[in-house]
This record gives C-alpha cells, structure tokens and sequence, in this order.
C-alpha cells in the first residue's frame, strides 16, 4: 500500500518536472478566469435590460407612456376672427369694456325689449350682409352644441388654459360634442337671434377665461398664454346690468351677457 503511494507521489513529482506543466495550469487558470468574467458581465448585462426595457419604455421605474414626448418645432396658434374671409367682415357691436368711454359702452348694450344688458363678446357679420361660414378660432375640443332660438344657437369650444370660445347666432351645425376642432375648421352658418334681429345675419363671438369674458378684439393673432383677467374684467362680469324693466313679453332674456332679472350669466352670453 505504502508502496503505491510512494509510485504515485514520485509520478507527480515527475510531471511538474516537465517545462510545459506550470504553463498548462496558468492558461487552464486564466481561461477559467475570463470565462467566469464573461459570464458575470453577460448576466448583469441582461438584468439591466429586464429592468429598463431594451426600447426604453421604461427609465427609473416610470413608464414611457405617462412621460409623452413634447411635439418639437410645434407651430403656436394665434386667436383668428371666427370666419373665412375677415378682410370682408365688420363688427356689428362690441364688447362692453368697464374700462371704455361712455358712449362706448352705450354702443355696446344689448336691447331686448326694456331691458339693457352689456355685450360679453363681439357680434361680427359681413359688410355685403351676406350669410358667412363660422370657422373654430383656435383649434380644441367642442364641449357644447345646443339650439337656442333666444341666443340664435350656441358651439362652446374648450382649450387649454382655462379658455373656452363660444359661437353665438349660429345655424347648420358641423360639429358635435367630443370633436376635436383644427383651427379655421367650418363649424357652423352664421345666422340670427331673436335678441339680436336687428343686426342681421352674424355670429356672436367670445373669449373666456375661468368663466370670465374678455375682449376678444384684444386678443386676435395672439395666443392662448396671453389671456388675461384683470379686476375690471371680472367685476364687470359678475356686476348687475343697467336695467330699465322687465321685458314686456315676459321672456327670459338669458343672453348675450345675463338674465333679465339677474346677474349676467357667464355661461351663455351673446351679442
């Protein structure tokens, strides 16, 4: 037994002898080596991958989807007058502006019956007095479309911003609610209302601002940023109309601007 061991023990000393052995187990040893490196690199590699997705839909654990990228070189729209050809157009009446002159403001009172009520928008209609398509003057989403024979119908265009534009004294809807409107799109004829009869045919145009009316001359080839509300703007739109009395017909004159016995009602106001 001891005799074997000795054999073996002596055919070990004898291979590590050779010049070639020492080399044999260093390459053996470094090729182990870089296999396991490789290995290691490889596995950390793909668990990268897994966790942040090889398209990069997802990075530091927010999907890609709640993050949409931001359309770069995207044109800013400027308010337009609500019609195809403006150069032909005039205003019929303008907007009541607390801030103007006396007889401006004057001018820009509703009449319907005995009661005076001022003018939340601006009434626009052709110098021939020809009946005109009605066009979206910035592109949103439309929130309401309602027949009206008092207020001549009513489109109400949502944007951003706390902005909405409404088309007052329309006919021949082309939109409905939960469209989405391109700026200049054709959304309605311009027609009349029972309020506003004497002004022919036209479309009563307005801009708010958090429920609160603005002067939309003001703001033609400007963009949705530059609305503003200033005190006057929102106390003339919550203070009482100058009234003579109640219509002698007994209709509700919820229009343009208000009710007839009431606050002006910032919802629907026509001119």
């Amino acid at each position: 037994m001891r005799e074997e061991e000795k054999k073996q023990s002596s055919q070990v000393k004898s291979l590590f002898r050779k010049r070639w052995v020492y080399p044999a187990i260093y390459l053996a040893s470094a090729a182990l080596i870089i296999t396991a490196i490789f290995w290691y690199q490889t596995a950390g590699s793909n668990s990268a991958k897994d966790q942040f997705k090889k398209d990069g839909s997802e990075l530091l654990g927010q999907k890609a989807d709640k993050n949409p990228a931001v359309e770069v070189g995207k044109a800013v729209e400027d308010f337009k007058m609500p019609l195809e050809n403006p150069e032909l157009a005039k205003v019929e009446m303008g907007f009541y502006d607390a801030k103007a002159s006396k007889k401006q403001q004057e001018a820009a009172m509703v009449v319907y019956g005995s009661t005076y009520s001022p003018n939340r928008g601006i009434d626009i209609g052709m110098k021939n007095g020809k009946e005109f398509k009605v066009v979206a003057s910035m592109a949103g989403t439309v929130t309401k479309v309602s027949e009206d024979a008092m207020l001549g119908n009513v489109i109400e265009i949502q944007h951003s911003n706390g902005v909405v534009t409404q088309y007052q004294s329309v006919k021949d809807f082309q939109v409905n609610v939960g469209d989405n409107v391109q700026q200049g799109q054709v959304i309605a004829n311009a027609g009349n209302s029972q309020i506003s009869e004497n002004e022919g045919i036209h479309v009563h145009f307005e801009i708010r601002k958090d429920n609160v009316a603005v002067n939309p001359t003001t703001y033609f080839g400007k963009p949705l940023s530059a609305v503003q509300v200033d005190g006057a703007a929102s106390q003339s739109s919550n203070s009482n109309s100058t009234q003579q009395s109640s219509p002698s017909n007994g209709q509700d004159t919820n229009s343009k601007s208000q009710d007839s016995n009431s606050t002006p009602d910032t919802n629907d106001s026509q001119g």
